[in-house]
């Protein structure tokens, strides 16, 4: 029993590539650690760890017992857990990448809502167009936006949001307004990034756009902002605009039409996930899928 300890050690070693963070995270001295590893090593007969004063690295060896390790001791977390959570609500530290915009404009108020059910869960959320790697790093989960890569990660469909043409009233007077889709390709139109298409439906009818103009980038956020500023026309999902077309400060334009919706994913390093982040992920998509 004391190896599988020691065992559970190592991983979080391994996973830090420090015995500080470990230490810190589990209230013992960095030296009462490192001898339980270096214990360990002893017990297996093989140096796992290379040790410097600056860094910590995997052995072979190592590596391929953190591999090996690293599932036992999940799958025995996620068992304590799991049983926990028959009787208590879960608890501890949820530590989620989401996406800049989606998280400022839309899911802060569904967060709340999470937290007030949830009130043993405390939160750490990095906002960052980045994409972190869940293996490397401290993340329970990633919220992503749009199509994924194959990274052989879990992924799960939580929601899809519409998409719909609008511009400032401002805009429309100057600029006039569009009859028709292909008339878009006459108007300053504010684009994402490689994304110079536009793919627009109305039931059966689809019609693909090449439209152009002076801002592409990669913020939601920020094409909503210029939009509002009358820059240009914009393509953007209804739950981010929602506020500004209530107040006026954008309008709908041809409104029969519409874009591909945009598809939201949870992500994940393995499916062996604790309670904690299992409930965010179906807590998410109850409410994302219902919009």
């Amino acid at each position: 029993m004391r190896h599988l300890n020691d065992m559970a050690l190592f991983v979080e070693v391994a996973r830090a590539r420090s015995f500080r963070k470990p230490a810190e995270a589990l209230g013992m001295p960095n030296s009462t650690l490192s001898r339980r590893v270096s214990e360990l090593e002893k017990a297996i007969g093989l140096r796992l760890l290379h040790r410097t004063t600056r860094k910590i690295e995997l052995t072979e060896a190592g590596q391929l017992y953190y591999e090996r390790s690293k599932r036992i001791v999940d799958e025995a977390r996620l068992a304590h857990e799991q049983l926990g959570a028959m009787l208590n609500q879960p608890s501890g530290v949820l530590r989620v990448s989401l996406p800049v915009d989606l998280a400022t404009f839309y899911l802060t108020p569904i967060i709340g809502e999470f937290a007030r059910h949830y009130p043993g869960i405390t939160f750490e959320f990095d906002l960052t167009p980045r994409r972190v790697d869940l293996v490397a790093e401290p993340f329970d989960v990633a919220i992503r936006i749009g199509k994924l890569e194959d990274s052989g990660l879990i992924t799960r469909l939580i929601g899809r949001h519409s998409r719909h043409l609008y511009a400032s009233p401002g805009y429309i007077e100057a600029s006039g307004e569009p009859a028709t889709p292909a008339e878009l390709a006459e108007h300053e139109c504010i684009g994402m990034l490689r994304s110079p298409i536009w793919s627009l439906h109305q039931g059966i009818n689809k019609v693909d756009v090449a439209v152009r103009g002076r801002f592409t980038l990669n913020s939601v956020g920020m094409i909503r902002a210029l939009a509002v500023n009358h820059q240009g026309i914009a393509l953007l999902p209804e739950k981010i605009v929602a506020e500004d077309v209530a107040f006026g400060r954008l309008r709908r334009i041809l409104p029969e039409w519409q874009g591909s919706a945009v598809s939201i994913f949870a992500v994940t390093e393995t499916r062996l996930i604790p309670a904690k982040t299992q409930r965010f992920i179906e807590f998410l998509s109850s409410r994302l899928m219902e919009a």
